[in-house]
């Protein structure tokens, strides 16, 4: 029950503002204010699993915000499966800022995340915070996701406020090296699970694991505070 119409949105300050959503549960529920970084940690410590959902344009980010999605993603896959392009590659941060604003706008509840495209970040840390600071001021969106275990970026990033969700599995920026949309981890499951410890020191607050077997993300899952 989302409540009495026109008070779904209201602006709670202080301390409730601080308070997880339903002080139970980030799926569902009254909701007067975005999902934050404090719930999500809740979330974790009670157990509690719930779902994240890509998005590219504002309707579709209001029907998942409807159904109670606590995060989505405006993810780079735009390339191929909105902008026409054979994979992520090409996409730039030009045309994926737009695509997050109107992902912000479209939504009330969630907490948006913008990929950083290809190009965008991996040179240096300081390209990464440039990167970052357009999507947040032109977007409005609350955190980025970055490929790889570029641990070094994600201080950097952290440590200007700007909260990171990695990604490690299955990465398809990376996809011409991995040789194409493989399973990972499958010998290689330690470096991960590394790269996944390595991340949240570094000050990650999710990680995102793709296409990696089951028991590996498990094994990550509980490893992780």
């Amino acid at each position: 029950i989302w409540g009495v119409p026109g008070d779904r949105f209201s602006r709670p300050r202080g301390e409730e503002a601080m308070t997880p959503i339903n002080g139970e549960s980030l799926y569902g529920g009254a909701v007067h204010r975005r999902v934050t970084l404090v719930d999500l940690a809740a979330a974790k410590k009670r157990g509690e699993k719930w779902a994240m959902l890509t998005a590219y344009e504002s309707m579709t980010a209001d029907i998942f915000d409807e159904a109670g999605i606590p995060v989505l993603l405006v993810g780079d896959s735009a390339g191929n499966n909105f902008l026409g392009e054979e994979n992520t590659i090409p996409v730039t941060v030009d045309e994926l800022i737009p695509l997050a604003r109107a992902v912000v706008r479209g939504s009330k509840r969630a907490l948006v995340v913008a990929d950083l495209p290809f190009g965008s970040y991996e040179a240096s840390a300081e390209l990464a915070l440039a990167t970052s600071i357009r999507f947040f001021k032109e977007s409005g969106v609350m955190a980025v996701k970055l490929e790889g275990a570029h641990t070094e970026t994600v201080k950097k990033l952290v440590g200007s406020g700007i909260p990171v969700m990695g990604h490690l599995g299955l990465t398809p920026q990376s996809m011409h090296q991995l040789g194409g949309y493989r399973v990972q981890g499958r010998t290689d499951g330690d470096a991960i699970v590394e790269a996944a410890l390595a991340l949240e020191a570094a000050g990650a607050f999710a990680i995102v694991l793709e296409l990696v077997p089951a028991e590996l993300a498990a094994r990550i899952t509980a490893a992780l505070s």
